[in-house]
């Protein structure tokens, strides 16, 4: 599974706190790992995506 960041990041840092193994903050927003999100992440990850305030993390 991999993630993407779409315009709607605010750049709040929760995905970040949340996953940092799959989400940084780059230049103000959010960016997510390019390859698949780790097995050992995948929890971590949905958690990100279903909290960002803005629902700005989607399914690739």
């Amino acid at each position: 599974m991999k993630y993407i960041v779409n315009d709607s990041c605010i750049g709040c840092g929760l995905c970040e706190s949340t996953c940092p193994e799959v989400f940084t903050i780059k230049d103000g927003v959010a960016v997510a790992i390019e390859g698949d999100v780790p097995a050992n992440a995948e929890s971590a990850a949905a958690d990100a995506k279903e909290g960002c305030p803005v629902s700005a993390i989607e399914e690739k």
